[in-house]
């Protein structure tokens, strides 16, 4: 695994999902790796109360109902749409329910504009067409197809980015649960097998780029992910990804509690801020989300490793919200601007602590784009 820049889940906690399958006695749906219980406990995290002898460590943080509705739509007829803001972990949930179910969650089509049927059908390989012609073996199954020869998940990221061929080639596969394939005259059609289903993942924001059809949408449970508004939630997920970061780059730097709690006020603020704009031009083009939390605080600790005192600042910290989040010039240096003259400045002046350096870091850096 040290050899992998990013291992999927099923590698990552490998140890943790065999330990889970070895003492697992609950009744498992087609030809699932876990039961739902213990891809629930897998995905949440182990309590006192689940009497176990080891601990499972929290995966992904939300509603305990988000997750059951999610796997008791995987043990259904139907696909799993998990649906909301940027950065709310819908993608990283899609990839640890696929995990724990199969032990695979790397069968995935990333929709944009370019994607195809091919993408989620087959192609051909062309060399060995020219040299045999047309056959099983000189197609090329698409990720979705190899789910369902071998009856595992299959997923399908950005679902409302590809365009409506491809959505409606889609509703056939969720429909009849087979894909046709008419160039070849025998042993022409793939039937899914039990176990086969489709997580797919959609973003809120991208409402009217290729919305679904009333047809799609009847063959997908809908999961909405909510955007995490509580700042212990978020302040867990926002440890537990730094955690993995340090680990993963072998880095010994502490990050203090209060900065934190900077980075969390600091978002808090802004995303007050957007919601009481009266345009977009008044708004950061950032979703604000926990994601992009993340993404400032990676920043912070990698500068702070490599070029700084292998000590985490708070002016270290605010170059870093700055430089991630102004996106648009001059537009997003002002609104951050405005911020930091309006709510940091009157805060560093009454509460002191890690504010006065975080304005003047962020002032820095703001002079220094500008």
């Amino acid at each position: 695994m040290s050899d992998l820049l990013r291992a999927p889940a099923e590698i990552k906690y490998a140890e943790e999902l065999d330990w889970l399958e070895s003492v697992d006695d609950n009744p498992k749906p087609f030809s699932w790796r876990l039961s739902p219980k213990m891809i629930r406990l897998f995905i949440l995290g182990s309590e006192r109360a689940d009497g176990l002898d080891r601990e499972i460590s929290q995966k992904w943080f939300g509603d305990r109902s988000i997750v059951e509705r999610a796997i008791v739509t995987l043990a259904s007829d139907r696909g799993l749409l998990l649906i909301g803001d940027p950065g709310t972990g819908k993608s990283w949930l899609a990839e640890l329910l696929a995990a724990a179910v199969c032990r695979n969650s790397t069968l995935v089509v990333q929709g944009t504009a370019g994607t195809t049927e091919d993408h989620i059908k087959y192609s051909w390989n062309v060399s060995m067409v020219i040299a045999k012609g047309q056959s099983r073996e000189s197609m090329i199954p698409s990720p979705i197809m190899t789910a369902m020869e071998t009856g595992v998940i299959g997923r399908f990221e950005e679902l409302t980015r590809s365009t409506s061929d491809v959505q409606d080639a889609l509703i056939s596969i969720l429909s009849e649960k087979y894909i046709s394939v008419p160039e070849l005259d025998s042993d022409n059609i793939v039937f899914a097998k039990p176990g086969f289903s489709v997580i797919a993942t959609a973003n809120s924001r991208d409402r009217g780029v290729n919305d679904l059809s009333s047809a799609l949408k009847r063959r997908f449970n809908f999961v909405r992910i909510p955007v995490v508004t509580n700042k212990k939630s978020e302040a867990e997920i926002v440890r537990f990804r730094t955690e993995e970061l340090l680990r993963r780059h072998q880095i010994e730097l502490d990050v203090p509690p209060t900065l934190l709690d900077v980075l969390l006020q600091s978002f808090a603020d802004l995303r007050a801020s957007a919601a009481a704009a009266g345009s977009d031009d008044e708004k950061l083009e950032s979703a604000l989300s926990t994601a992009e939390q993340i993404g400032v605080l990676e920043d912070a600790i990698l500068h702070s490793n490599f070029f700084g005192e292998r000590a985490l600042t708070a002016r270290t910290l605010a170059s870093s919200l700055v430089g991630s989040l102004a996106r648009r010039e001059p537009e997003d240096l002002a609104i951050l601007n405005k911020y930091l003259h309006g709510v940091v400045e009157p805060r560093s002046k009454e509460e002191g602590g890690s504010w006065p350096e975080f304005l003047e870091g962020g002032r820095d850096t703001i002079a220094t784009l500008s």
